[in-house]
């Protein structure tokens, strides 16, 4: 079976099909759902997959219909939500830098947004919403000056890269101090912040990110054809008519917010951003940035991770970040000595 197809639609448009790629798509969504559904039925109150259908539906009792829709479906669906927004993220990341460690996570954006956060907890014991809005600033300002440092006359892979790096540092020590500089309960407060957590998220944290995302994955997607154009150079991409540094700061912009909005409604949580891109373009085997299928692996692997930290490890479970970590930084050496195999780094 061919992997890509022409599809003509009634009006005359002729539209590539990427037959592979869209049969990944459409399992990665089942895998997803299955995952939420489990893992809305996971807890100290077991609830069947069947009931949790039901009760999705509104044919579930009343204790089901409130440890469902009020306890355990807001977190799935900030699961999704985050997983989702730090896959397609990195896809962005990774396309614009053409480099597989372009993710946030290399690049310094996840702590520009801890550093926000730290900034609310430490100097001015913020409530959660202040502690939300203080990462979203802070990851924010951060794209904004590895932006500008990376600028001279466009921005570059490698020159992104190795400003992300260098801001990196600078933040994590920064974010060092602030925790030298707090007392024990906002310190505690804050550790468990940078761990990357889905506990006790509600429907508050599920409305502005849904909003978010309603707004920026459809502009994102209608502008992958230019990111798909850049990947052959700039000069290739001008000719072919892409206004290369315009799409460029859309995308980076796009990506930003993605990432810090993911960040201030669960905290840093490290990795998905790196490898869900990278796992999606193996799945696909196809060119070019992946995005769809980069976000609907960020939202499995996530959902999935969640999944683990409070099932795989008996009584005691774990912060959603902490298995993300465990996997991430094993896929991330893997990747580093796949690179070096190939002669790339």
């Amino acid at each position: 079976m061919k992997s890509n197809r022409a599809v003509r639609t009634p009006g005359g448009l002729s539209v590539r099909l990427d037959v592979r790629a869209l049969t990944v798509v459409v399992l990665l969504v089942l895998a997803a759902l299955t995952a939420s559904v489990v893992l809305i039925g996971t807890g100290d109150f077991p609830i069947s997959a069947a009931d949790v259908l039901r009760t999705l539906v509104g044919e579930g009792n009343t204790g089901q219909e409130f440890i469902v829709n009020e306890l355990r479906l807001p977190r799935v669906l900030v699961g999704l939500l985050v997983g989702a927004s730090l896959g397609l993220g990195g896809a962005l990341f990774q396309a614009i830098s053409r480099n597989p460690l372009g993710s946030p996570d290399v690049l310094g954006l996840g702590q520009g947004a801890t550093a926000g956060a730290l900034t609310m907890i430490v100097l001015f014991s913020g409530s959660a919403e202040q502690i939300t809005a203080g990462a979203l600033v802070g990851g924010l300002v951060t794209g904004f000056a590895i932006y500008l440092l990376a600028w001279k006359r466009g921005v570059h892979g490698y020159r992104l890269v190795l400003v992300g790096i260098g801001v990196s540092a600078i933040v994590t020590a920064v974010n060092g101090y602030l925790l030298t500089k707090s007392d024990i309960v906002d310190a505690a407060q804050a550790v468990v912040w940078m761990t990357g957590s889905l506990d006790g998220r509600d429907w508050d944290q599920v409305w502005p990110l849904l909003a978010l995302c309603a707004v920026l994955v459809p502009l994102v997607l209608a502008n992958s054809r230019g990111l798909r154009m850049m990947e052959m150079g700039d000069d290739v991409s001008y000719a072919l008519g892409v206004r290369v540094e315009r799409v460029r700061m859309l995308l980076m912009v796009s990506a930003v917010l993605l990432t810090a909005s993911a960040t201030a409604a669960a905290g840093p949580v490290s990795f998905v951003a790196l490898t869900a891109p990278q796992l999606a373009r193996r799945l696909t085997r196809s060119p070019g940035p992946n995005l769809l299928p980069s976000l609907c692996m960020g939202a499995a692997l996530l959902v999935t991770a969640d999944w683990i930290s409070q099932r795989a490890f008996g009584a005691d479970q774990l912060p959603v970040g902490v298995v993300t970590g465990v996997l991430g930084g094993a896929y991330l050496l893997w990747l580093l000595v796949s690179e070096r195999r190939a002669g790339r780094i």
